[in-house]
């Protein structure tokens, strides 16, 4: 039997205890990962290491703070969420192969087999678990919890820990059982459907394999809508609840019952492009938590229809303020910049600071989304790239994105890398200052893009010129400028010659640092008028989306 504590110079101190001794016997070691440090996850929880969120509560208990919980910070730890009767009607549920919790509050009876344990624990209303402090599988010996079980782990071979028994109300396991239950019925009706429409879609073989493969390929950890669910949210697909459309298909805004609202993104059928798309996006997107990161909640796969399901932005995309001049609502010099610097920071996430190192290679306006309080949220991760290890960049010989914010070396070679994103970043940010598209931007005395026009102004010290003329009256003039020279700097020709995201935040951030001077910018050559005109046209026809989905082909 095993027991481990942490003493106050913090080393874990491991004590064994050999069959048929009485006397613990220590030995020193240091953690060997994360779920190694003494009580982890807080109270009344267990540490699973192979997980992506480490820490949750043991089950019939709920987080004491949720606050804490939604920002991983777990020390507060677990509650009950149903307290014992202490009236015999308790029950015990079983977590099989953990490590025992700490055992200061514990007793050890060693003439007492498992059930007679049981019934021991049964007894008194502050004994909480209870398990078999023998190694040997039927051998007796008792231990027993009282007061709070702190430092519990799991194992992902059985063999490697032992089982306890978890003390709860009647009440909540029969909840349990009834939840397991709908749940066994819920896979077998969807074992069934899939199993039917197998038979009758043999004609579509290959992209039913796709399917098939992508969903076994990966282990998401992500909840599952059922297709009757969404089309009842969505009012079964209604184009009244169509929010936007794009080549893998269509977004619709839903209501669940509870009053959740959620934002639909349904792949058109038949397309073996959407699927990657779907399982790129999830695979992205599901690992990642960040305030500026727009949220999954779940995943639909059912037959023929697959569908990713996001958190519901009131406000729609940032395209639609900045650039529609139909539009009542005006955003502000003040959040213009905020929303900024929530891109930056959630792109620098992206980059430097998640478990995975994305490129997103499609940000854009329209893939920027803005909640109730205009916080910017980054979405469509369908053309997403995680890199793996030391890789600093990759080639494609298939160009996909949205012509405009697509770097230099991305469009002409198909090299990508974080710099790519950098460079979007830029456009992004110019395109903000001006209240103008970079494709779609026209000018009477020559004929560049919007990145031409403001290096030319920023070379005559006219940068200020740039400024949407409904912000004249209302921003700070050393903030424009500081943002014209960081978004110039972002679109430089060269992506070595551009800085990193962690750079752009501290730059943005910071009105005292002191900012290099841009080089030329990517795509500096001026167009023809026809060209101009042939841009103006395709532009229009794409701000007619208010949500868009990322096209597979460049454009």
């Amino acid at each position: 039997m095993t027991r481990v504590t942490l003493n106050q110079s913090g080393i874990v101190q491991r004590y064994i205890m050999k069959e048929g001794s009485t006397q613990w016997d220590l030995m020193y070691s240091t953690p060997k990962d994360l779920c190694d440090n003494y009580g982890q996850c807080g109270a009344n929880s267990i540490c699973r290491i192979y997980k992506s969120v480490i820490c949750e509560c043991l089950i019939g208990f709920i987080p004491r703070s949720q606050e804490q919980w939604s920002v991983l910070d777990s020390s507060s730890g677990c509650t009950r969420r149903t307290p014992l009767n202490c009236q015999n009607r308790d029950e015990f549920m079983k977590i099989k192969a953990v490590k025992f919790p700490d055992l200061i509050n514990s007793s050890l009876e060693k003439s007492m087999n498992l059930e007679e344990c049981k019934a021991e624990c049964l007894k008194s209303c502050s004994c909480i678990a209870y398990g078999n402090s023998n190694f040997t599988s039927g051998g007796r010996g008792c231990l027993m919890w009282f007061g709070d079980l702190i430092d519990i782990r799991d194992f992902i071979e059985e063999y490697s820990g032992q089982d306890i028994y978890i003390r709860l109300a009647d009440s909540e396991i029969d909840s349990m059982r009834k939840s397991s239950k709908k749940k066994r019925l819920a896979i077998i009706t969807v074992l069934s459907t899939i199993c039917g429409m197998l038979v009758l879609c043999l004609l579509y073989l290959s992209i039913t394999w796709k399917k098939r493969k992508i969903i076994r390929g990966e282990d998401w950890e992500l909840p599952l809508f059922d297709w009757a669910t969404i089309a009842t949210a969505t009012n079964n697909f209604s184009e009244a609840n169509q929010l936007g459309q794009g080549g893998f298909g269509v977004v619709y805004r839903g209501n669940l019952p509870t009053g959740q609202e959620l934002a639909v993104k349904r792949l058109s059928k038949g397309s073996g492009q959407g699927l990657e798309e779907f399982k790129n996006e999830v695979v992205s997107i599901s690992k990642l938590q960040h305030r500026n990161l727009v949220r999954l909640l779940g995943c639909c796969v059912q037959a023929e229809e697959t569908m990713l399901i996001y958190e519901f932005m009131p406000n729609k995309s940032l395209d639609c303020f900045i650039f529609d001049k139909n539009n009542s609502t005006v955003l502000s010099w003040k959040e213009r910049f905020d929303i900024g610097m929530g891109i930056a920071r959630g792109l620098l996430y992206l980059h430097q600071d998640s478990r995975l190192k994305i490129i997103h290679r499609d940000l854009k306006a329209s893939n920027i989304l803005l909640d109730n309080n205009m916080n910017p949220k980054i979405s469509d991760f369908g053309l997403a790239r995680i890199f793996e290890g030391d890789e600093i960049s990759a080639k494609t010989k298939r160009v996909v994105g949205t012509y405009g914010y697509m770097s230099p070396e991305y469009a002409i070679d198909g090299t990508f890398s974080v710099k790519s994103d950098v460079f979007s970043f830029g456009v992004l940010i110019l395109e903000m200052i001006s209240g103008k598209r970079n494709r779609g931007f026209s000018h009477p005395d020559h004929h560049h893009n919007l990145l031409g026009h403001a290096w030319l102004l920023w070379n005559e010290d006219k940068a200020l010129d740039i400024l949407d003329p409904r912000l004249k009256d209302c921003h700070v003039e050393s903030q424009v400028l500081r943002c014209v020279q960081v978004g110039l700097l972002c679109v430089q020709k060269l992506s070595a010659d551009r800085p990193t995201m962690s750079s752009v935040v501290f730059m943005l951030g910071n009105e005292g640092a002191s900012l290099c001077q841009p080089n030329q910018p990517g795509f500096f050559v001026e167009r023809s008028s026809i060209e101009t005109m042939t841009i103006l046209s395709n532009d229009i026809w794409h701000s007619q989306h208010t949500v868009t989905i990322t096209m597979p082909e460049a454009r």
